[in-house]
């Protein structure tokens, strides 16, 4: 007989006000956000760190790898917590775990203790998905979940953005540290969702114990592995046109850092802009229609992303092809919350999730190998367009639960 979810005693749970609807959705989105902040901190400052620690920007890469490498670890823990004992207390021990490890990188004396340290921030950054996205996700209607999932998901680029501003005003001035002490400002959210943001409904309504759990992920083995083979993909398309592509500004191009930042900043709000684009209209077009009509169209913009000489034809390009990458990333956050079982929501999509940026770490690690051999307009161009495509055909392989009650007794 399979094992049913423990119901524990209590008052019978009532749903969300708008208002309070509101305010958790705003948490999530805040603590993706600024989590994805302290993580491209980073990506703009590798070839400063890399003359600090007289290191190559490829040894700097690999703590990008690191600290995707580590985000399942964090999804696998915090998930198991959110799924057992509710979402609001582990998403506020996540960020306040991975707002102290972004201060200690600034400290970093070399770089094996900076190594260490962006492997542990990888546990806090994989923790804050799967936890975030569900509590997200169960606040807010069937009818809208396609646009609050494209809002929720460019929190990343809303993060990226940001980074792209400190390295703009920050950078130039104080250093490289000086962006990683910026990044304990996170912690600061905690006191918002304590205050603001209540329990989750379908969680109060489901409330699995261990083997309700268990089981749950055991029933649904198939669609957990092609979920991880989906977001394998989604994450190699992300990385592979995201976390070189400062690095290549500067190198290939001879940008200064104001210059890239502006960049940064122009095709950060083509994310933002595609991300609500795409999951609105996912809401009707359908999940995967949405996601590989986005990608097909990114395919395409390829040659004026990476190969134009003047900078206004490059900085378009930059903003059309993060507009199509996010907006086909704006539909996830739904999607993935859709096609989860109840009992297991925070730590399947969060472990499908984080398996796929596991497998996908490599991505800047390796376009930065090729750029060496090759040129980085050859490594950026010829990585994006295989698993763009690779992608695409991949979402239009699998199925979806478009509209679907989230409540398991719905």
């Amino acid at each position: 007989m399979t094992p049913r979810a423990a119901k524990a005693p209590g008052p019978t749970p009532r749903s969300l006000t708008r208002g309070e609807a509101a305010h958790t959705l705003t948490a999530s989105f805040l603590g993706w956000t600024l989590d994805a902040f302290d993580f491209f901190i980073l990506v703009f400052v590798l070839p400063a760190i890399a003359a600090e620690f007289h290191r190559s920007i490829a040894d700097i890469a690999l703590t990008i790898t690191a600290t995707l490498a580590m985000r399942p670890v964090g999804a696998l823990l915090f998930g198991w917590v959110a799924d057992r004992y509710g979402r609001r207390t582990p998403l506020m021990l996540d960020i306040i775990f991975y707002s102290i490890i972004e201060v200690l990188s600034g400290f970093a004396p070399s770089y094996s203790i900076f190594l260490i340290l962006r492997l542990l921030y990888g546990i806090g950054m994989g923790g804050e998905w799967g936890v975030g996205a569900s509590l997200a996700m169960e606040a807010v209607g069937t009818r809208s979940r396609g646009l609050f999932s494209g809002l929720l998901q460019e929190g990343y680029a809303v993060g990226y953005l940001l980074a792209a501003g400190a390295f703009f005003f920050v950078y130039p001035r104080f250093g490289w540290r000086a962006m990683f002490f910026v990044g304990g400002l996170p912690a600061l959210i905690t006191i918002y969702i304590r205050s603001k943001v209540p329990e989750s409904d379908a969680w109060e309504r489901t409330r699995p114990d261990r083997r309700a759990i268990t089981s749950a992920i055991r029933r649904h083995l198939r669609l957990f592995v092609y979920l991880i083979v989906l977001m394998t993909g989604m994450n190699l398309v992300s990385h592979g046109t995201q976390d070189l592509y400062p690095t290549f500004l500067q190198k290939a191009r001879d940008l200064d850092a104001r210059t890239v930042a502006t960049i940064a900043i122009i095709y950060n709000f083509g994310a933002i802009l595609g991300g609500l684009f795409f999951g609105f209209f996912s809401d009707r077009l359908g999940r995967r229609a949405t996601m590989a009509t986005a990608l097909a169209i990114a395919v395409l913009i390829i040659p004026l992303w990476i190969y134009p000489l003047s900078l206004a034809w490059l900085a378009l390009g930059a903003f059309l092809m993060q507009f199509m990458v996010q907006g086909a990333w704006g539909v996830v956050p739904a999607h993935l919350t859709e096609m989860s079982p109840p009992q297991a929501r925070g730590i399947f999509s969060g472990v499908a999730y984080q398996l796929g940026v596991l497998f996908a770490s490599y991505a800047a690690f390796a376009e930065a190998l090729i750029a060496q051999r090759f040129g980085y307009q050859a490594a950026l161009a010829g990585v994006a367009a295989i698993v763009t495509i690779t992608t695409a055909i991949v979402i239009l392989l699998g199925r979806e639960r478009m509209g679907v009650e989230l409540h398991e007794d719905a």
